[in-house]
């Protein structure tokens, strides 16, 4: 199994518009981070999780041509908007799988309504097959797929573990039943969004608790907000099995 990261930045991206922030300015290709989203492969298979308003870009600086569905996390517009830039693969490839609990595939409707509609549907709109999922296992193709419940403030959202992998952004707050799911992890991926607490997400004190009581063998850090700092500074201050993952850094499990 392959892992890209295809964004890594938090709701705004870095550089954030108009910010004369130090990070924001960085020449450091590192500190440039699009929305976050992964791309995880298997067998020629495709799978993306969050389809935020970066994704057109995200899939022309990966190269890829063809994707078999996307799972989303949650609703929020940083992990949803590209939803309509999923064109070129329905009009190519036909309807595309999503994975959501009801709550956000009934968002997605309401915003997307033109792509979800049955009646006088524009020709060229994207064609899409909705699947509810929920807190249980699910088969993608041939491999199962755990859903992992977390706190993003007070919404209830997923996070998502594939075999040795796990994928768990926006996280606030995660209860032990659900921390039993990820045991004897190779790589965990969880978000920190900045040095200061925050009242939604995990800080960077709150990820690395969080990751040395989980103890996977590595785990990357994502959602990342320019108030984090330098990505070159930030990193030699983690322990050895932990890293700042950066967008187009791919990884295998």
């Amino acid at each position: 199994m392959k892992v890209l990261f295809l964004g890594t930045g938090t709701s705004k991206g870095i550089p954030v518009i108009g910010s004369e922030n130090e990070v924001c300015l960085s020449k450091d290709s590192k500190d440039k981070r699009l929305r976050s989203s992964v791309l995880v492969s298997w067998d020629t298979l495709n799978y993306v999780i969050d389809c935020g308003p970066d994704f057109r870009m995200q899939m022309l600086n990966a190269n890829i041509s063809k994707i078999e569905g996307i799972l989303y996390t949650h609703e929020h517009s940083d992990h949803t908007a590209g939803l309509d830039d999923i064109r070129p693969f329905t009009q190519k490839y036909g309807d595309l799988p999503l994975f959501a609990k009801k709550r956000v595939l009934k968002n997605l409707k309401k915003r997307f309504d033109y792509i979800f509609t049955t009646e006088n549907k524009y020709p060229s709109a994207p064609s899409v097959i909705p699947n509810i999922i929920k807190n249980s296992p699910f088969l993608l193709n041939n491999l199962e797929v755990m859903p992992i419940k977390v706190l993003h403030g007070k919404l209830s959202i997923f996070g998502y573990r594939f075999d040795k992998f796990a994928y768990l952004t926006d996280v606030s707050f995660i209860k032990e039943r659900e921390k039993k799911k990820l045991k004897d992890l190779n790589v965990l991926v969880i978000n920190a969004l900045r040095i200061a607490e925050h009242p939604t997400h995990f800080n960077l004190e709150k990820a690395l608790d969080f990751i040395k009581e989980i103890n996977p063998k590595k785990a990357y850090i994502t959602h990342i907000s320019h108030q984090l700092g330098f990505h070159e500074t930030v990193e030699q201050q983690l322990p050895n099995n932990v890293f700042l993952a950066y967008d187009g850094l791919e990884i295998e499990v």
